[in-house]
């Protein structure tokens, strides 16, 4: 699915959240072999409080703030 699709799921991006899951489990918990993924739920997370205000919630997504964290760290990283 894509993005449009992903924020329009209940709970929103909550595909994303779940191919990571998946993705983690196929490779013996290394996250770091899951970088797609987390990308793609970071992204879909980062558009939902975008059109939603970062006051709103999702079981999906981790709060605003520290997705911005998350999101920074992952650039300075790469």
């Amino acid at each position: 699915m894509g993005l449009e699709e992903d924020l329009a799921t209940d709970p929103p991006c909550h595909p994303r959240a779940c191919a990571i899951q998946d993705c983690i489990q196929k490779n013996n918990y290394k996250e770091e072999k899951c970088q797609k993924e987390i990308d793609a739920l970071y992204e879909c997370c980062n558009a939902f409080y975008e059109k939603n205000g970062d006051n709103a919630k999702t079981v999906s997504c981790p709060k605003a703030s520290l997705l911005r964290l998350k999101m920074k760290q992952r650039i300075q990283n790469s």
